[in-house]
């Protein structure tokens, strides 16, 4: 009876032995191929990355070389180089962009530092080869749709009043002294305590400049091809989607809200954002600046996203980089996200 107990519980362990050892050796294989997989996707990464460098440098190198013999040219020959650097660097901005996820810190930085050498070059060649004409400001009043406009002083002391309010500065435009439009650029400049607001038409895929506003309200309907904004005070400036670049210069006390490719913000204080970026934001020499996701709408907003190559579906608005702070561990104190409480929901 001993015997075939003894030989039951052989019999036992006989059969339980192979159960752990396949029980083991399964883990093994399991935890074998998470290695692989961990390799297989690093080596995928890195082989990117390297594409990545690769091709940004190697356009890089194209774009530097075209603005280095833009100086030699004719004025003839100038502006189509120009034009022709500018949708080069249009096309590297978006290469990065398709690339923003499987970079590194490191690399993100290098290669944003790299685009904003290159614009800054581009926009020096620019104003060196392409002289703007000196121009005034003008508003066309909307009263009646015949009737003309009349050019009006830069100086916002020279402002004419109307019914004991500010004027109707409805479809601002910047324009030459000798009355030609300047067809690359409009905008609004010189402008104490109103409310303006220019079309669609007006400025759809043009350069808008503002600049020197105070205590005013603009609203831009439309897809302008970039945005400057620069010495404004107390102002809410609300726009429509950019396809490039907004520069934002000394404002304070401000609220901005608009899409755009990429964002950057000099000497900027005080100043809340609602932001669609599809690259990142860029903030330098700025403090007090908080950033919430943007919710403006007009009619016809999409249609204006389908114009300025905007992906609707894309918004980094909280990836921001601040090139005065260099602790990558520390979260910079010079901008926040704007807590939900806080953020506006309504804009008229």
């Amino acid at each position: 009876m001993a015997c075939q107990l003894d030989g039951e519980v052989e019999l036992s362990a006989a059969v339980k032995i192979p159960d752990r050892l396949l029980k083991r050796d399964q883990e093994r294989v399991e935890a074998a191929e998470r290695r692989k997989e961990v390799q297989e996707s690093q080596t995928v990464t890195e082989e990117k990355s390297d594409y990545f460098s690769r091709g940004f440098n190697a356009e890089k190198a194209v774009i530097e070389s075209l603005l280095s013999i833009c100086s030699n040219l004719d004025r003839d020959k100038a502006p189509r180089v120009l034009e022709e650097v500018t949708l080069k660097i249009q096309q590297l901005q978006k290469f990065f962009n398709d690339s923003v996820v499987f970079l590194t810190q490191y690399e993100l930085r290098q290669a944003q530092a790299s685009l904003h050498t290159l614009q800054s070059t581009l926009d020096e060649k620019r104003d060196e080869l392409l002289p703007k004409k000196k121009f005034a400001f003008r508003s066309r009043k909307a009263e009646t749709s015949n009737s003309k406009a009349t050019p009006v002083s830069t100086d916002s002391s020279q402002h004419s009043k109307s019914d004991g309010g500010t004027q109707d500065a409805r479809s601002a435009e910047l324009h030459v002294a000798d009355g030609n439009i300047g067809a690359e650029q409009c905008g609004i400049t010189n402008v104490d305590s109103q409310t303006l607001t220019m079309s669609a038409e007006e400025i759809q895929q043009r350069d808008v400049l503002l600049t020197h506003l105070t205590n005013c309200k603009v609203r831009l309907l439309g897809s302008p091809s970039t945005l400057h904004i620069k010495h404004v005070r107390d102002c809410e400036i609300l726009c429509g989607p950019v396809s490039s670049s907004i520069f934002v210069d000394h404002a304070s006390g401000c609220t901005f809200a608009f899409p755009c490719q990429q964002l950057r913000t000099h000497n900027t204080t005080d100043t809340r954002v609602y932001l669609h970026v599809t690259s990142r934001a860029i903030v330098e020499d700025c403090s007090g600046v908080r950033f919430a996701p943007f919710n403006w709408s007009y009619p016809g907003i999409e249609a204006d996203f389908e114009l300025s190559g905007l992906d609707k579906d894309r918004n980094n608005w909280t990836l921001v980089d601040d090139f005065n702070w260099l602790a990558a561990d520390t979260h910079s104190p010079n901008w926040a996200i704007l807590p939900e409480s806080e953020r506006r929901s309504s804009w008229d």
